[in-house]
């Protein structure tokens, strides 16, 4: 019988073949950042869920991998040297603030123009 007062020391992550590993908020990470990854104490858990990812994504070559925790119960991974895609809408976002912040910063102040007759 297993004695349930040891600390779990192994868990399950996905990560896809870019090196990258389903986070916690249903993302794709790096996984610079372990506390993001999603981490299940079964490995079936983590099949069902690759399971569910490749069938929604026909692409995806994703792995279960074993992972152990370090101190701070967080999975001891190694981030993936691929950045991660960007996401359009996020990035016409960016953009858009960008220009509004530029625009606020050269648009002269309402009334510094006087008019010459």
């Amino acid at each position: 019988m297993q004695d349930n007062t040891t600390a779990m020391t192994e868990v399950f992550v996905i990560r896809n073949q870019l090196g990258h590993y389903w986070g916690k908020g249903k993302t794709w990470v790096d996984g610079s950042q372990p506390r993001h990854v999603q981490r299940t104490q079964h490995r079936d858990e983590a099949v069902n869920t690759l399971f569910e990812l490749s069938s929604k994504d026909f692409e995806l070559r994703g792995d279960v991998l074993t992972a152990e925790l370090n101190e701070r119960g967080e999975p001891v991974i190694e981030p993936s040297q691929i950045p991660l895609p960007v996401d359009p809408d996020t990035e016409d976002e960016a953009e858009h603030q960008d220009a509004a912040a530029t625009a606020e910063t050269t648009e002269e102040p309402s009334g510094a123009r006087e008019s010459i007759d």
